[in-house]
């Protein structure tokens, strides 16, 4: 198996991924996240909100509808400008984009008709009598922080310049879904919209820095830096609103794959909208320039779990960061049939559940040995076994999921050791 084979059934396999209605065949381009691929994703979503919101002074959240007034698209080119230019092979009518393929057609080696547009909003139909009211679920969550933008200066304290950061879902009509969960029909985004003065030095220093920062992002959180690089976008390929525009790419197994676009916007959006911004001290009026960084939370969360594939011999481990691990704690009963070796190990999960901020599991399956296997497959941190030792003297083996090292703990300093570990 190739490794995006392994990495796809370790996803189903243990919970993080599955097709979407596979019990009907599924859906192409859809995708539901089970039990661990929940807890990993708010995890990536949760330490992106406290690095874009919490820990700085200069930026405020939002939350914008995902359907909105269809005139919003209209202003913002997306109706026009949205679009891909598509080919269909003659011999098989299978449409691909025409940067994805060569001369011919990859399912049967036809060949293909002239490049035609294919707008990516995906419509919809509202209301509930004859004829309906047409709108489109949103293809990218930017525009609901714009059209808010006066809102947002006039109900908190805001000034130039500063930020709006949102989390939510987005759709596309992509006619070519593909590479596991990398290009989808529904996805989430995580975005900053950095509002700044009209001035070409300042935007562009602050379009550096931005690029910078989400950088160290994601190596702070242990992707592997040798497999990321910025890739420039060329004048002629940029998006029909960036002034300049650069993709953060990962290394995946299909080849070098963008995840996230830091965008200086100019003042494209705000001026489609017919909004603009005066300093109160100096009464000073302006459209703001805005550099965007838009992530992709799905790519994210699939490039995390590629970059922590790791293989040890028949062993398989997840060596993802501790923050963003699904479980942060497993707890066993060295045997499941000793009932105070149980009682013990339930009243050491209690403690360590109420002293550190993250799920802790129980895992009573199995020997020892699978346990341990079960939880380096989903990427648990830390194991920690209670045994007969626990009844004498109050320690428990804690056991490392990266170097598969133990040492005992006592139970009254597991919540201080875990804390220690997880800052």
């Amino acid at each position: 198996m190739d490794l995006m084979e392994k990495i796809t059934a370790l996803a189903k396999r243990r919970g993080f991924i599955f097709p979407s209605s596979e019990v009907y065949g599924g859906y192409q381009g859809f995708w539901d996240y089970g039990p661990l691929g929940v807890e990993l994703k708010n995890n990536i979503k949760r330490e992106w909100w406290k690095s874009m919101v919490y820990m700085r002074e200069d930026v405020v959240g939002f939350d914008a509808a995902i359907i909105m007034n269809p005139t919003v698209w209209e202003k913002s080119g997306h109706l026009k400008a949205f679009t891909d230019p598509l080919v269909e092979c003659k011999k098989c009518h299978h449409r691909f984009k025409v940067d994805s393929v060569e001369d011919k057609c990859p399912e049967c080696e036809g060949e293909f008709t002239e490049p035609k547009t294919f707008n990516l909003m995906t419509e919809v139909l509202l209301g509930t009598t004859e004829p309906k009211e047409k709108s489109y679920l949103r293809g990218e969550i930017t525009q609901g922080v714009f059209v808010n933008f006066e809102n947002v200066v006039n109900s908190s304290r805001v000034k130039i310049p500063f930020g709006i950061a949102q989390i939510g879902k987005a759709f596309r009509n992509e006619i070519t879904p593909g590479n596991f969960t990398f290009r989808s029909r529904e996805f989430e985004q995580m975005e900053l919209e950095y509002f700044v003065r009209p001035v070409d030095v300042e935007s562009k220093d602050m379009f550096e820095y931005w690029k910078e920062e989400r950088m160290k992002w994601y190596t702070s959180l242990g992707m592997n830096k040798t497999k990321l690089r910025f890739r420039d976008h060329e004048p002629e390929k940029r998006a029909h609103y960036a002034k300049y525009a650069t993709d953060i790419e990962y290394e995946a197994p299909f080849g070098w794959s963008e995840f996230e676009g830091i965008h200086h916007r100019g003042d494209y959006d705000l001026k489609n909208h017919n909004l603009s911004y005066k300093d109160q001290q100096t009464g000073e009026e302006f459209t703001p320039w805005v550099i965007e960084t838009s992530g992709g939370v799905d790519r994210a969360m699939l490039f995390f779990l590629i970059d922590a594939y790791f293989e040890d011999g028949e062993r398989i481990i997840l060596k993802l960061n501790p923050k963003i691990a699904p479980y942060k704690v497993a707890v066993f009963p060295l045997l499941r049939n000793k009932e105070e070796l149980i009682i013990k190990a339930k009243e050491v999960l209690k403690i360590i559940k109420k002293g550190i901020d993250g799920p802790v599991v129980w895992d009573d399956r199995g020997n020892i040995g699978k346990r341990y296997f079960a939880q380096d497959e989903i990427g648990t941190p830390w194991c920690v076994t209670v045994d007969f030792q626990s009844l004498d003297d109050a320690t428990v083996t804690v056991r490392d999921r990266d170097t598969a090292k133990q040492q005992r703990v006592a139970v009254d300093k597991l919540s201080d050791y875990f804390s220690g570990k997880l800052k």
